[in-house]
């Protein structure tokens, strides 16, 4: 039975429960769900924002960072006066003033091997605001083990892509990258910079299909790869298929548990 809306709730979130496709059913829906934001950096921001201000009823915040002055630029979360706090426990602070309706959970630790299927297990989806190959991996795994939809997002100076992989609807992440490519292969977002407000558009479009996802409306992007490039203004969606030899979720991979993965351990950054 889904949880009833009390009148504050009613009034807070009339805008949505207008719209035909959500409706109060809708957001009793968003009220009794869940996301895991793993990174409450650039995309987490927005992320952790717009899902905090739609009504999921339990928000998941986990990065082990804490803030630096370099994050601001981009980073709409956190204020000059939080440099140097935990990013996790800040975010939860902002995002309980923004909506004491919600259950926010705050982690600061990495999301590793270790506790990654734990916190799999305990959302309805999981939304990636990371910035490394490893955690993209890592998440793309506990979401195929756990049979959880992975909304992911990537950023590199003015272009950006979203797609969700959830490997019983449709392709993973690693029928995309079957591999990790070798370390120094393809650079960090904090060597090469971010244009600002690119992690806003990339991350609300994110936190749309993590939305679509707990309401069951709309096309989600599972097979599908949006390319957004600020520079030009631009936008591209093309088709992804899945891979029936995946080493994760093919239907022979015979990946049960994440030690069966032969590639997760080789390039995890260094604390």
């Amino acid at each position: 039975m889904l949880p009833e809306l009390s009148a504050d709730e009613i009034r807070r979130y009339k805008r949505h429960t207008m719209i035909q496709e959500v409706g109060e059913e809708g957001q009793r829906k968003l009220k009794a769900s869940s996301a895991l934001v793993v990174g409450v950096g650039g995309l987490g921001s927005p992320i952790a924002l717009y899902l905090a201000a739609a009504g999921v009823g339990r928000l998941g915040l986990i990065d082990g960072d804490n803030v630096d002055v370099s994050n601001l630029q981009r980073q709409v979360l956190y204020s000059t006066d939080q440099i140097g706090k935990s990013k996790a426990e800040q975010a939860r602070q902002r995002l309980k003033a923004l909506n004491s309706h919600i259950q926010i959970d705050a982690y600061a630790d990495t999301f590793n091997a270790h506790n990654a299927l734990q916190l799999a297990g305990e959302y309805d989806v999981l939304v990636d605001g990371s910035d490394n190959l490893y955690t993209r991996y890592l998440l793309n795994d506990a979401a195929v083990l756990k049979d959880k939809p992975y909304v992911y997002g990537s950023i590199y100076r003015f272009e950006g892509q979203v797609s969700v992989f959830h490997a019983r609807r449709g392709p993973c992440y690693r029928c995309l990258f079957s591999t990790e490519p070798p370390p120094g292969a393809l650079p960090n977002p904090s060597e090469v910079g971010v244009f600002g407000v690119l992690p806003g558009t990339v991350g609300t479009i994110q936190a749309a299909e993590a939305l679509k996802l707990l309401l069951g409306i709309g096309a989600p992007l599972i097979g599908r790869l949006l390319l957004y490039d600020a520079l030009e203004m631009s936008v591209e969606v093309v088709s992804l298929r899945k891979n029936n030899a995946c080493p994760i979720c093919g239907a022979n991979s015979g990946f049960r548990r994440l030690e069966d993965d032969p590639f997760l351990h080789l390039n995890q950054p260094e604390e």
